[in-house]
């Protein structure tokens, strides 16, 4: 005796044009969100610089009210972390220091540091996603001062 499968019509798959709307209304869902999901993890990235300029800046202050100066350029922000061995030595350096560990860019470079500044009393900044000075959008400099607009 033969075993005989009846398929049952009417129930058949997607078609190739079922499948190709799909794909198509996918890919326009994923052009419109992309581009913002994308520019949230920038603004997250700037958010971030600007939370560690304000720690570093904390710090500075209270390093110069400790030791009356900020440190120079040439001393840097690890100057905040460790005592300076480079002159102007710290008369009352805080044991611990006034930061734990000085914080990377979110691109993970060193922020850079200039005493004086040439935008305030100390510039602090960011190179911004490529490293190079200047650009736009991600790759633009961030720095603790005030853009004029």
């Amino acid at each position: 005796m033969k075993n005989s499968v009846k398929l049952k019509t009417g129930q058949g798959g997607f078609s190739l044009v079922e499948i190709l709307v799909v794909l198509v209304i996918m890919g326009l869902l994923i052009s419109v969100v992309a581009p913002t999901v994308l520019n949230r993890a920038d603004e997250a990235r700037v958010q971030k610089v600007q939370a560690d300029f304000k720690s570093i800046e904390t710090a500075l202050k209270i390093y110069r009210l400790d030791n009356y100066v900020y440190p120079t350029t040439e001393q840097g922000l690890e100057a905040l972390v460790e005592a300076s061995s480079l002159d102007p030595e710290p008369r009352n350096f805080k044991a611990g220091g006034y930061l734990q560990e000085v914080p990377m860019d979110p691109w993970g470079r060193p922020y850079l540091y200039l005493s004086p500044g040439e935008h305030g009393e100390v510039d602090i900044y960011s190179l911004g996603a490529d490293g190079l000075s200047g650009g736009e959008d991600q790759n633009a400099d961030i720095g603790n001062w005030r853009e004029e607009e």
